[in-house]
């Protein structure tokens, strides 16, 4: 019995403990919210003290994502709005009053990240005056940020979201609608099963007056402190039933076509054959302690009278196509084909290809090539199987990111900024692509990134370990002569390109310089196998620009 007691008085001492412990943390969340809004609050002061409207010349914006890029439905201007800089927002541009450009809620998120503050107020820019103003209603929707919303007739439809504190946090699918001509709220209950509580999905509207909602991401509490992710690929249409005002409805969607993997912080733009436009974003690959995401910058096309997927296929260039076709004539008067060799014409062909920034960094990109009479349009017999091997070795292109801007002018695609990760360390863009949606001719970079902007000024686990490794292995790098050399040697510089060489041979000869190069950003701990596909691609990339370059020389001369 005593044994018992003890023990006994052990365990309600350990939940005396605990509860304390929860006091003190439960008091230290609500005094850092306390902080923020102070912070908040003082923001809102120092821009009540703004009353003259300035227009300057600048330039252009910083690294950003998550921020809302919208076409001026007058002017033939872009409208940079809000997003986040780690080292959002929703907008909606109406055309009326000379245009007005319309805000709901956001986050900010305190200096160091870990608290988060969700608005829930609503803002309009007149684009003609350039003012903002706030416009008070009740009934709105609460604070969130992740939310989507449309212009819809004279309202403006908002779905969907997310609210995140310290402690907690939870997803949304409500629905709301707010009128433009009486200023007020309404909370719709559309009838059917509709999406799951998401965020970050794709909504827009269809030349038959629908809304489309599809994709999304959400995350629920598995165990405690473990959260599981789920990246949505689900499609719904919001209908308005005639005859019968306020009242909706949701049905269930699938469309067919090539439609696009599953992914998160994609960013959506309406094209202007009414087709909803998708581009990049990234997919996260979960294992028990580690998180890795595939970036993407693929292209894909969605047609709302059709209910089909379609992926964006950019045109080869016709000096290109010359060379081919001659080079192919060639080869088929040298040899005979070989059946069972190709793969079959009926199956898609997927391009893989991995990219490195200047410091590095290594990302990838994933296309899909649809079979003939699936998606785009058929490959000619001159095009063949080297389609995907072309598509792939397209030399000016946005790099695979998440949550980039997307707005379309006069038929012109434009994409601006986003991000991407390698291993913990987080790389915000500030480049700016343009794409003419009816050639469909190439991309057509008009900023491209700084990497003097892509800085990390945290210290990586990767870095950590090698940093212990260099003060312990003094002796050891003494011995090793051969590899210091080497790495020596690459403060040279990378082994230009020669004239008229061609990758194949550029790469065996230098790819020892890359391969330590791959070491020096990977970091001692690095699988060989990921070395040398990283050390692989920044020669694929530095050879690419190579020749890129001295195309633009022999052009200028």
């Amino acid at each position: 019995m005593g044994k018992k007691g003890k023990k006994q008085k052990k365990a309600c001492g350990a939940e005396k403990t605990a509860a304390k412990m929860e006091k003190k943390v439960s008091k230290r969340s609500r005094k850092e919210e306390e902080d923020l809004e102070a912070l908040i609050a003082h923001f809102q002061t120092l821009d009540a003290k703004k009353t003259q409207i300035v227009e300057t010349l600048c330039p252009p914006p910083s690294p950003r994502l998550n921020a809302s890029l919208s076409a001026h439905p007058e002017k033939d201007e872009l409208i940079l709005f809000g997003g986040e800089y780690f080292n959002g927002k929703k907008a909606v541009v109406v055309p009326q009053g000379g245009g007005q450009l319309w805000v709901f809620g956001g986050e900010f998120a305190s200096p160091d990240g870990e608290q988060f503050y969700h608005y829930k107020d609503l803002w309009v820019l007149h684009l003609a005056t350039k003012s903002w103003e706030q416009v008070r209603s009740a009934g709105g929707p609460s604070g969130r940020s992740g939310h989507r919303m449309v212009a819809w007739k004279r309202q403006l439809i908002l779905f969907g979201g997310f609210h995140e504190s310290t402690r907690d946090y939870i997803y949304y699918n409500d629905v709301y609608t707010f009128n433009l001509d009486t200023f007020t709220w309404t909370k719709l209950s559309p009838s059917g099963m509709g999406p799951t509580p998401r965020s970050g999905c794709q909504i827009s509207v269809t030349a038959q007056g629908s809304i489309i909602i599809y994709g999304g991401y959400s995350k629920q509490r598995v165990k405690k402190d473990v959260d599981k992710g789920t990246l949505h690929s689900d499609m719904f249409l919001l209908k308005s039933e005639d005859g019968r005002e306020g009242k909706w409805a949701w049905t269930r969607m699938h469309p067919s076509g090539a439609k696009p993997t599953p992914r998160s912080g994609f960013s959506v733009a309406m094209a202007p054959n009414h087709q909803t436009l998708l581009f990049g974003g990234v997919c996260d690959e979960e294992e028990e302690e580690t998180l890795e995401g595939d970036f993407l910058n693929d292209l894909y096309f969605y047609d709302a009278a059709r209910n089909r997927w379609f992926a964006g296929q950019l045109k080869e260039p016709k000096t290109e196509k010359r060379k081919r076709r001659r080079g192919r004539k060639g080869e088929l008067r040298g040899s005979d084909e070989q059946a069972g060799e190709e793969p079959s014409p009926q199956e898609p062909l997927e391009v893989v290809r991995k990219v490195t920034t200047e410091d590095g960094t290594v990302i990838t990109i994933k296309q899909v090539l649809p079979a003939p009479g699936v998606a785009g349009r058929p490959p000619s017999k001159d095009e063949d199987n080297d389609g995907a091997e072309e598509a792939g070795a397209s030399l000016v292109a946005p790099c695979p990111r998440s949550s980039a801007m997307l707005a379309v002018k006069h038929g012109l695609l434009y994409v601006y900024g986003g991000m991407f990760e390698a291993g913990d360390r987080q790389f915000t863009l500030s480049d700016l692509y343009c794409l003419d949606l009816q050639k469909m001719d190439g991309w057509k970079a008009l900023v491209e990134m700084d990497p003097d902007t892509q800085e990390w000024l945290e210290e990586t686990d990767t870095e950590e370990e090698g940093d212990e490794v260099e003060d312990g292995d003094d002796e050891e790098e003494e011995e090793d002569t051969g590899e210091g050399s080497s790495e020596e040697g690459t403060d040279k510089g990378p082994p230009p390109v020669e004239h008229d060489e061609s990758y194949a041979d550029y790469l065996p000869r230098t790819e020892r310089y890359w391969v330590v190069r791959a070491h020096e950003s990977l970091g001692p701990d690095a699988k060989e196998k990921n070395v040398l596909r990283t050390a692989h691609a920044m020669a694929k990339t530095f050879f690419n620009d190579s020749v890129l370059d001295a195309t633009l020389r022999q052009k200028s001369d």
